[in-house]
């Protein structure tokens, strides 16, 4: 799990909390912020760092030390303005990766061309989701099938490469069920257990939830 990173949340609505929240439980470092002091005072118990300031304002992140933040979620996306102007200033501040909601498909345009590196539609995706997705190291989608086992895209390890399942023993060594290899957008079912794996592959498994971080 990449509780090794940091994390930042901007807006602490019901997607924004649900992220920062579960990235806590998980006992990740997040700053968490809202513009919205009756909503920083009521989650402040929940959230470690909480703070109520303006994201748009440059200085205002800077004294946040947003620079050295690994991975800001950029979650107010009822203020398209807003919201804008956070992507901006954060990738100009040099944080890595900028994960940001929006509203529409016009707002969704709008974040991508300003620099989000990935852009949600709240609609698709659970701030729960979101938080597992990043807390897990090498995981491409997660998608709970129960509270104990999960289906998962699993980028190949560099140790993988041009090794095949067999040759692994990955069902043995992982206690997890390859059911698929996604190659450029395909999904191939057929799996052939000694074709040689690439780094342009991706393992869909299903397993045990506790087995697939372990894995990561």
């Amino acid at each position: 799990m990449s509780i090794n990173k940091t994390y930042a949340v901007f807006g602490l609505g019901r997607y924004g909390l649900s992220v920062a929240k579960e990235l806590v439980n998980n006992g990740a470092e997040v700053i968490a912020v809202d513009l919205n002091e009756n909503i920083v005072n009521t989650v402040s118990t929940e959230l470690p760092f909480c703070k109520c300031a303006d994201t748009t304002d440059v200085e205002v992140l800077k004294r946040l030390g947003i620079s050295n933040v690994d991975i800001v979620i950029v979650a107010m996306a009822g203020n398209i303005e807003s919201s804008v102007m956070t992507v901006m200033q954060c990738k100009e501040l040099g944080v890595p990766t900028v994960i940001a909601k929006c509203s529409n498909e016009m707002h969704y345009k709008i974040l991508n061309k300003v620099g989000a590196d990935k852009v949600v539609f709240p609609e698709k995706d659970s701030g729960i989701r979101m938080a597992k997705n990043l807390l897990s190291a090498g995981l491409v989608d997660v998608i709970e099938l129960s509270n104990e086992v999960s289906m998962i895209e699993l980028n190949i390890k560099k140790e993988w490469i041009g090794r095949n399942l067999f040759e692994l023993n990955f069902r043995e060594k992982y206690l997890l069920n390859v059911i698929a290899i996604k190659e450029n957008g395909k999904i191939n079912i057929n799996i052939d257990p000694k074709a040689p794996l690439n780094d342009n592959m991706k393992l869909i498994v299903v397993g045990n939830i506790n087995k697939i971080k372990k894995i990561s």
